[in-house]
């Protein structure tokens, strides 16, 4: 875990509401793993109060990026922030993704901003062949930038298959007879619900990159509590956000 001053080296509005911000972090990008996350000071004074989560959304040399959308007042400020400003970023945090194991194929699953850690993830299973299964609700919500062999779905059917991204995850498992294969998924609570379902009940191997608010990002706070299989809890900031479909309750 690393404090560390990054300058901003790019800052794009990339959909209506979504913006890729890209930093020089030198210290930070050389320990960081797809599905981790950063804990970032919006601002240089005391407002917002506490540091906002973004997973890594791609590592490239010394760069590291973030996909996000503006939902509160941190998120605004970030979004105003110009080329060449420096922020104060925490991290490598958290545990990321498991890729190692004996499986064929990856099926990622992202619901709308749920795409953030994809494209670091992706270069991060160069022997797997990869399904990526993007759901948003129209397409000023929908970036796949960075994913391989991209299946949509719109809640509106303006593009791809009208529906939630859970089934048509359902409809094309069965339509071209995939196995042997782990599923990736991060989104909002309700889809990761669904996919724990879906994977639970027929033995998939499943991880679930699980969203929620970070005070300290490290674990002293205790303020990111789930609940475990077993009946007791983890941390998500600590023990996640990754976990296995099998391991906590939603």
């Amino acid at each position: 875990m690393i404090i560390e001053y990054c300058t901003i080296t790019s800052i794009e509005k990339v959909k209506p509401n979504i913006y890729l911000l890209k930093l020089n972090a030198p210290k930070i990008s050389s320990q960081a793993k797809a599905g981790q996350f950063c804990n970032i000071k919006v601002s240089e004074t005391d407002f917002p109060l506490l540091r906002r989560p973004f997973s890594f959304h791609d590592v490239d040399g010394e760069e590291i990026s973030f996909l996000f959308d503006i939902h509160g007042e941190g998120t605004k400020i970030l979004s105003q922030k110009k080329i060449g400003d420096k922020l104060d970023i925490l991290g490598p945090l958290g545990n990321g993704f498991d890729v190692e194991g004996e499986y064929k194929t990856a099926i990622i699953v992202a619901g709308g901003i749920g795409v953030a850690p994809f494209p670091f993830l992706t270069k991060n299973l160069k022997d797997k062949s990869i399904y990526s299964f993007l759901g948003a609700r129209n397409e000023n919500y929908l970036y796949q930038e960075g994913l391989k062999n991209v299946l949509i779905s719109t809640d509106d059917g303006s593009v791809g298959f009208k529906g939630n991204v859970v089934d048509l995850l359902k409809n094309e498992i069965e339509k071209r007879k995939l196995y042997d294969f782990r599923i990736f998924a991060c989104g909002p609570t309700p889809m990761l619900k669904a996919i724990q379902k879906f994977s639970n009940e027929n033995n998939f191997s499943c991880q679930l990159s699980v969203e929620s608010a970070m005070a300290c990002g490290f674990g002293i706070c205790q303020g990111c509590p789930i609940e475990t299989s077993d009946d007791s809890y983890k941390l998500i900031c600590k023990d996640g956000p990754v976990f296995y479909a099998e391991e906590i309750k939603l």
